[in-house]
């Protein structure tokens, strides 16, 4: 008897998962509002898993380093302040399509026009304090983890 017909076919025609890795940051603007709790609900709730989590406060090195592609814009200075100004919460995030999945639950970078039920449309408060970062691509979101954790940090 071959091993197929021994399968139901419910299993046999499922597409196996592609589990990926995404980044993520809860901002200052969010930790000092005590929303790390309510933000990884709905990180949860979507189906996301939290792999490894950490609260630190970033040294303007490693904010610059983080932030290095936008060293010539205007807003980044601004940016490297704002992300030394206080606690933040790094995560590592894993789940089918996880990056799209995140930046999809996060809303726009603008919370007036982020979507309603999204991260940035119920937490944040401005553009620039707009509660979470999320890898925009898997090159990114590999520099972002590798910046931010060890392999033996991720435990999911």
């Amino acid at each position: 008897m071959a091993i197929s017909k021994s399968i139901p076919n419910f299993i046999m025609d499922r597409t196996p998962m592609t589990l990926e890795r995404t980044f993520s940051i809860i901002k200052p603007d969010a930790t000092a509002r005590n929303l790390t709790g309510k933000i990884n609900a709905v990180i949860e709730n979507t189906g996301l898993r939290i792999v490894a989590q950490k609260r630190i406060c970033w040294t303007r090195a490693q904010a610059e380093k983080f932030y290095e592609e936008h060293k010539e814009r205007s807003f980044y200075r601004e940016l490297v302040v704002f992300m030394t100004s206080g606690p933040i919460v790094c995560q590592v995030l894993e789940g089918e399509n996880a990056i799209m999945k995140y930046r999809d639950i996060m809303g726009a970078t603008n919370p007036a026009e982020a979507n309603a039920g999204t991260i940035r449309k119920d937490f944040a408060k401005s553009i620039g304090e707009n509660s979470v970062h999320g890898s925009d691509s898997p090159e990114s979101a590999e520099r972002e983890i590798g910046l931010n954790f060890d392999n033996s940090e991720i435990v999911g």
